[in-house]
């Protein structure tokens, strides 16, 4: 009987958790389709998700969120931000700590869940991992918005583990390759909660803080792409320290 009711409790906290997903999205449609229909106009956008849907999605939830900083972003400067990438919480956690509006890099496949997947297509930059045109793609569209003053964000693992007993994946370089190429800081964050919180095994989580640190930045300035992989073990590394010193 108690498993039974844990089962239901878990099933009721994944619905709602859709709900807060959706709700904002279909009250605020007109003024987010709005923003979307220029870049310049992106900024805005970003405001819309960060304020009046992220957070409310976080507290909602009974998440609210407890951040450590290292080192705090300057306003107006770009950055390369990168977490591990364990819930679906780590997008909403991600705007919540940025106020430096950023654009997320990620799999096409999130296009196809309703609703977010209409606005992700349109403010995103989209990659297909196994097409290399996709891939170079990338790195003029970035270049694109790094231009217009804006972040971008990668999760580097590239995905979320199947396995979940995996405390950090190993990082892809495209993060690494594209701090480099734009002599932008990489923002590294050790997203310590969100898997206990709400992971992709739907039979669990539970309201609590959220904590997240933001460890010092790494500069970039004086690296070229010979520096790629040593950049990239180094970020995993802090992250990876992180982890084990939670658990």
């Amino acid at each position: 009987m108690l498993e039974l009711l844990k089962k239901i409790g878990y099933t009721l906290y994944r619905i709602w958790f859709y709900i807060l997903v959706a709700l904002p999205i279909l009250v605020f449609f007109p003024f987010l389709l709005l923003t979307t229909f220029s870049e310049k106009w992106y900024p805005a956008f970003f405001w819309l998700a960060r304020n009046l849907w992220a957070k409310p999605i976080l507290y909602g939830m009974g998440c609210p969120p407890k951040i450590v900083y290292e080192e705090k972003m300057e306003r107006g400067k770009s950055y390369m931000l990168v977490a591990n990438h364990t819930s679906m919480l780590d997008i909403m956690l991600m705007l919540y700590i940025s106020k430096n509006p950023f654009v997320f890099v990620g799999k096409k496949e999130l296009v196809k869940i309703p609703l977010f997947g209409f606005f992700y297509k349109r403010v995103c930059i989209m990659v297909d991992r196994e097409d290399t045109k996709s891939r170079t793609a990338v790195y003029r569209r970035a270049q694109r918005r790094l231009n217009q003053g804006l972040s971008i964000c990668i999760f580097p693992e590239g995905g979320v583990p199947d396995d979940e007993s995996v405390v950090l994946d190993h990082f892809k370089d495209g993060a690494f390759k594209m701090a480099i190429a734009h002599d932008i800081p990489v923002v590294p964050m050790t997203f310590i909660d969100n898997k206990k919180r709400f992971s992709f095994t739907f039979f669990s989580g539970s309201p609590g803080p959220l904590r997240a640190k933001v460890h010092s930045f790494f500069d970039t300035t004086d690296l070229d792409g010979e520096g790629t992989a040593e950049l990239r073990e180094k970020v995993r590394a802090v992250i990876l320290a992180e982890l084990l010193a939670e658990q």
